[in-house]
Parts: C-alpha cells; sequence; structure tokens
C-alpha cells in the first residue's frame, strides 16, 4: 500500500435496508441508525487523521457506480452489502475495481442466521470479513484499515 493510500479517504458503503437502521428488526440490527453509523466511522476515521466518505443506496447499480467513481478516489472500501451481499455477482466485480483493500462488515452473525446468509460473493475478495459486532464492526474496520 502505498503513502497516498494509507491516508487518503475510506469510502463507508452501505447496501439496501441498511437506510432504516435504528427501526428495522431492532433486536437484530440494534438501536443505532444509519447517521449514528456514520458519525462512528468518521470519529474513528478521525483518531488517525483520516476521513471517510459514506454513501447508502437501496439500488445496487448506484452502488456499483460509487464503487467505480472510487478508483483512484479512496484509499480502502467499507462495505455491509446487506442482501446483496448473498445475491450480488455485478457488485463483487465492481469491488475489485478501485483495487484498494476492502472490509465486509455485517452488524449480525450472517453465520448464526439462516442458511442463505452463509455466502457471500464479497468475502473470497475482502481483506478481511466482520461480522456480528454490532455497529462497532465498522470501527473496527476503519481502524484496522487505518493503522500502518
Amino acid at each position: 500500500m502505498t503513502t497516498e493510500q494509507a491516508t487518503g479517504p475510506i469510502l463507508v458503503l452501505n447496501g439496501p435496508n441498511l437506510n432504516m437502521l435504528g427501526t428495522r428488526q431492532p433486536e437484530i440490527y440494534g438501536a443505532d441508525t444509519l447517521d449514528d453509523v456514520v458519525a462512528l466511522c468518521e470519529r474513528t476515521a478521525a483518531r488517525f487523521d483520516r476521513r471517510i466518505i459514506a454513501f447508502q443506496s437501496n439500488h445496487e447499480g448506484a452502488l456499483i457506480d460509487r464503487i467505480h467513481q472510487a478508483r483512484g478516489e479512496v484509499s480502502a472500501i467499507v462495505i455491509n452489502p446487506g442482501g446483496l451481499t448473498h445475491t450480488s455477482v455485478a457488485l463483487r466485480d465492481a469491488l475489485v475495481i478501485p483495487e484498494v483493500p476492502i472490509v465486509e462488515v455485517h452488524i449480525s452473525n450472517v453465520h448464526a442466521r439462516e442458511e442463505f446468509r452463509h455466502h457471500s460473493f464479497v468475502s473470497p475478495i475482502a481483506t478481511a470479513v466482520i461480522a456480528g459486532l454490532g455497529v462497532q464492526g465498522y470501527a473496527a474496520a476503519i481502524e484496522y484499515l487505518s493503522k500502518p
């Protein structure tokens, strides 16, 4: 990783339904909102003199377009693909385009849930996968990506 990559912005992507955090199944996803998650990411990044670029969409194409735009713009990607984790080859293919480290984050422990959630198209290309830490998984991902 170059110095620029080690200090450049981190793209924090959130996929479908994550805009409903705090109200959608709080027994699984907790009470924190997406705004809370973004604020946590900003605070964590600031501890390392980093910044984040946050983006959420319920539309696969919008996420792919944002990933394409990230090439040459960001040093790393933290992504919670939501339900697209288990279904989207197109999202997986887009994630290799920026050629930066990727950390896949899931708020819940997807491996302790329904069988269909056990497969991820993103995990094989991710540098790391964090699942089951709640929203603290985002902070752990940013810290991991920010340490030399």
